[in-house]
């Protein structure tokens, strides 16, 4: 029997959106505001769900202790409070909120205790991103 486990984490971290080969006028086109020389800050909420079965002695699919010192370790230390540029994840990258999402998955999926099933990352209460993306309400998938 398979169920499921959400957790979430919160951290803040600021990030500048820029691709160094384009222009500054092409940058600012693309990137708008976000392309703000001094970068800008989000406070992020991610969401985690994993899956497995059910341990029949403990009752849990992973034991949250375990995954929050994992997320405390492989996220928050990492991420929090920090300029996402800086970063080695995103030497090669704009840390847009997409790129950070699939990074997130990279992470979360190394955790042994149960599977990652998907990722969730709220960059606004207008803006989130997720991987990999859950059919909608109402829409058919092929």
């Amino acid at each position: 029997m398979k169920a499921y486990l959400n957790r979430r984490y919160h951290f803040s971290a600021s990030h500048r959106l820029n691709v160094e080969s384009l222009s500054a006028e092409a940058n600012q086109v693309i990137f708008g505001k976000c392309n703000n020389p001094f970068g800008h800050g989000h406070n992020y909420t991610v969401t985690v769900t994993f899956s497995g079965g059910v341990d029949p002695v403990t009752g849990m699919v992973a034991n949250l202790a375990d995954l929050d010192r994992f997320a405390e370790e492989h996220l928050l230390a990492c991420f929090d409070q920090t300029n996402l540029n800086t970063l080695a994840a995103f030497a090669l990258l704009v840390p847009s909120t997409e790129n950070l999402t699939l990074a997130l998955h990279r992470i979360f999926a190394a955790f042994p205790d149960a599977h990652l099933d998907h990722i969730h990352v709220e960059e606004t209460s207008n803006n989130s991103f997720a991987f990999p993306a859950l059919p909608q309400p109402g829409r058919l998938w092929l």
